[in-house]
């Protein structure tokens, strides 16, 4: 089975613990059994392997998001790069492309469309199955997961089938109603519409030739900046007259605010936190090591990260987006395919980086014109090139760099340090790669 998992959005509405580069499928809210933690995306790529062992997992996201993705994932998942946000059409189109031009994946191969972030158990990911399945019969263009409303939401677009089996067409579909509109669409047997979806490669392939001037996948990738705004609904799923809808009965929940992710994590905190007893349904998630104290408070989400502090009325926190849009800060923390920095003190002339590597991984090999770093050990094994020259470094070990020197880390073990970046003008643009030299 091919699944392409939709991996979008920049994350606001959890901030601080989300932002411009760090979503939200990213964020490790979920206990594992051993009682580590995990991230959604983790999580669902997780139970896909469980419930399928030979599923080909396709994620499509922005280029912000690849480090992220193979820090959590490792470097063998595949993954379509959107070179811009241009909505779902063309991420879906560049993802199709990608299975078949790239990954050899035949035209008559049936593909599975859904998101990444859905708070969803091992029957979702059966229903999958079935839905691959249905869509190989060739009876509809395209199939639809429905999933069975738990109450009348006004965050969800319906579909209307036509029968009450468990595989109907499709008679119609209804946009984001109110309240009583939505308990109308459900005695009708109205369903949810998650935005799952299957279809044959080839169909998929058919209609972003229709729509849009491409050869192949390169020229797709090339072209892709270009490309109109569009969403696959509007584009593909309105005017297809040949829709049938497989009926989700199970558990299904899109954790897209404080409020809905505090409905399904284990814990009411996470992280150093107290929560006296005068305290009801509140929750910490605290990322810093200060702790944090809740005394005599409701209904109140509390969120600590290096990109600042949220304390909000569960119910307020779904409009926390329109807030942070007006915040200008830089961003203080962020996942890298080589482990993470976290920014700890912003100064005229300095910036002071916190920098974790993990075992086996390394920096690219580089060099800064405008600024000089300095580069403290606080724990774990590795090796530094400086300018070619090697050597071995632990805990308490100093390594100046001036600017204009080529240089890079590799962790033994996972490798913690301070850098210090001295310079009138420090900038993430201020770097040149190099090609390191075998020894």
């Amino acid at each position: 089975m091919n699944i392409i998992l939709l991996s979008g959005g920049s994350g606001k509405r959890l901030w601080p613990l989300s932002n411009d580069v760090r979503s939200k499928q990213f964020i490790k809210f979920f206990k594992r059994e051993d009682g580590s933690l995990e991230s959604m995306v983790q999580r669902v790529f997780r139970q896909i392997k469980t419930v399928n062992p030979n599923a080909t997992i396709t994620i499509a996201t922005s280029k912000t998001q690849v480090s992220a993705l193979h820090n959590q994932l490792g470097d063998n998942v595949g993954i379509s790069v959107e070179p811009c946000r241009r909505d779902t059409f063309p991420a879906i189109a560049l993802a199709s492309a990608y299975l078949h031009d790239i990954q050899g994946v035949s035209e008559d191969e049936t593909v599975v469309v859904c998101p990444v972030d859905p708070y969803v158990q091992d029957d979702y990911f059966r229903c999958l199955q079935e839905l691959s399945a249905q869509a190989a019969k060739a009876e509809a263009n395209l199939v639809l997961m429905g999933i069975q409303p738990m109450h009348p939401s006004e965050k969800y677009g319906y579909i209307i089938p036509e029968t009450k089996d468990k595989v109907s067409r499709v008679a119609c579909f209804k946009e984001k109603p109110d309240a009583k509109t939505a308990e109308e669409y459900i005695r009708q047997g109205a369903l949810w519409n998650g935005g799952v979806f299957a279809y044959r490669l080839g169909y998929v392939l058919k209609k972003a030739h229709e729509l849009i001037e491409f050869t192949d996948y390169n020229d797709l990738f090339q072209r892709y900046d270009s490309l109109p705004k569009i969403s696959f609904d509007y584009a593909v799923v309105e005017k297809e007259p040949a829709i049938q809808v497989l009926r989700f009965s199970g558990e299904w929940r899109d954790i897209g605010t404080w409020n809905t992710l505090t409905e399904v994590m284990p814990d009411n905190k996470l992280g150093d936190a107290v929560i006296d007893d005068t305290c009801s349904n509140v929750h910490v998630l605290n990322e810093l090591s200060i702790p944090v104290l809740a005394m005599g408070i409701h209904d109140v989400v509390i969120s600590v990260s290096p990109d600042g502090i949220l304390v909000s009325d569960k119910e307020c926190s779904a409009r926390i987006k329109s807030r942070v849009d007006q915040l200008e800060q830089q961003i203080m923390f962020a996942e890298k395919s080589w482990g993470s920095f976290q920014i700890m003190n912003v100064e005229d002339d300095s910036l002071t980086v916190k920098i974790t590597l993990n075992p086996g991984h390394s920096m690219n090999y580089h060099s800064h014109e405008y600024r000089s770093e300095i580069w403290v050990v606080l724990s774990g094994e590795g090796r530094v090139v400086v300018d070619d020259m090697t050597q071995q470094i632990r805990l308490g070990d100093v390594i100046t760099m001036e600017a204009g020197c080529r240089h890079t880390v590799f962790a033994y073990t996972p490798l913690k340090m301070i850098e210090v970046q001295l310079g009138k003008d420090i900038s993430v643009h201020d770097k040149k790669k190099f090609k390191l030299k075998q020894s």
